[in-house]
């Protein structure tokens, strides 16, 4: 009588056992190599007199300590079962540790998105069936290691703190929901998947970015670029960015790519109550860009202050700009300072604020006046 198949179930749970290595602890042998894997399910007490294809009585063994087992008999059934064990004890102390940093997670954890991620593209969406159904396992093996990092570090990832975004936290639940399913279904005629990878955590970790629009916190990015090593800040475009060097190496981080910016700045500790808001800013910086109208930040720090066309500008966001809001801002003398906040029209500036800044020599902008005032003084600089 032929043997019962073993169920998919079950071959996958060993696979993600086994962490891609011999079950044998004097062993350890990769089971995955160039030319293809050299995995053997081994019954640890006989098929023949058990029948038992359950995951308690099977273990992946290379070739060699196969033979040694079944035939040679060089390891009882009860040594055999303690492999399960040591290597479940193995898997939680190497990869269930307690980190200090979202930045060291961020070491252990993007190796491994990057090649799931990289087997997923190249065999799955490449239609390439045969090769991803040997490559897969390799997910699974990553996959058991990507999960016990991720539960006992969820304090590294943030978590909404009254903001209107959501929680990079709900994304990884939804990633151990999907991991969990993976390890124990098969997309094809078994079963549809239910959970999906969510696009989100290659966000997350730096590895892929998203654009869902740009981040309001423009003080919680000063902040960000106080406390990381900014090399370049860009603002006026589609996508706005910074780079910074992360992780030893420089890294593009797109201010409109909302999980990847909320995570820095939970990490960082820069959330900030709103005051300007970025696309509002971004938005001013790109009329000067789109008319070739070079700008530069006085202060690497304090993106909202600009030196341009001879003068220091001040960008704020007020609902209405007062005197009290320009005392507080102590502008110097022939300062610009521009409202963003648009929303009500002329009355975004008090009448005594309008009193106030000529007594101090200093301007204040509407955003409509903001055009003009850029128009004519490009003007003047080209007939000079």
């Amino acid at each position: 009588m032929s043997r019962k198949p073993i169920e998919e179930n079950v071959k996958r749970r060993l696979f993600a056992e086994s962490m891609g290595r011999c079950m044998n602890p004097n062993c350890r042998k990769e089971l995955f190599e160039s030319c293809g894997d050299i995995i053997e399910k081994a019954h640890i007490d006989p098929y023949s007199d058990t029948e038992d294809n359950s995951f308690e009585n099977l273990v992946l063994l290379c070739p060699n300590c196969h033979t040694n087992f079944d035939k040679n008999h060089a390891f009882s059934p009860d040594e055999v079962r303690k492999w399960k064990k040591i290597r479940q004890h193995e898997l939680d102390t190497f990869f269930s540790e307690k980190l200090e940093s979202f930045e060291q997670l961020c070491e252990k954890i993007v190796p491994l998105l990057t090649e799931n991620k990289m087997i997923y593209e190249k065999y799955y969406l490449g239609n390439r069936r045969s090769l991803w159904d040997r490559f897969e396992l390799i997910i699974l093996v990553n996959n058991s290691k990507i999960k016990r990092l991720l539960e006992n570090n969820m304090n590294l990832i943030q978590v909404n703190k009254g903001t209107d975004y959501e929680s990079n936290q709900d994304y990884v639940n939804r990633l151990l929901l999907h991991i969990n399913e993976f390890e124990k279904t098969r997309d094809d005629e078994e079963k549809i998947r239910g959970a999906l990878f969510p696009k989100e955590i290659y966000s997350i970790f730096g590895i892929e970015p998203i654009h869902n629009g740009i981040v309001t916190m423009t003080e919680a990015l000063e902040s960000l670029i106080s406390k990381v090593d900014c090399k370049e800040i860009v603002l006026g475009v589609a996508h706005p960015y910074i780079i910074i060097h992360f992780n030893n190496q420089d890294e593009c981080v797109y201010l409109d790519d909302s999980p990847r910016l909320m995570q820095l700045y939970y990490s960082y500790e820069c959330f900030r109550k709103v005051g300007i808001r970025l696309e509002s800013l971004n938005f001013a910086l790109k009329y000067l860009k789109d008319r070739g109208i070079k700008y530069t930040f006085r202060d690497k720090q304090n993106i909202h202050e600009i030196d341009c066309l001879g003068h220091h500008i001040i960008y704020v966001y007020k609902y209405c700009l007062s005197r009290n809001d320009l005392e507080r801002l102590l502008p110097e003398k022939d300062t610009v300072i521009v409202n963003l906040h648009n929303w009500n029209g002329e009355k975004c500036i008090s009448h005594e604020a309008y009193i106030f800044a000529e007594t101090i020599d200093v301007t204040l902008l509407t955003m409509d006046a903001y055009y003009d005032f850029i128009k004519n003084k490009r003007k003047n600089k080209r007939t000079q």
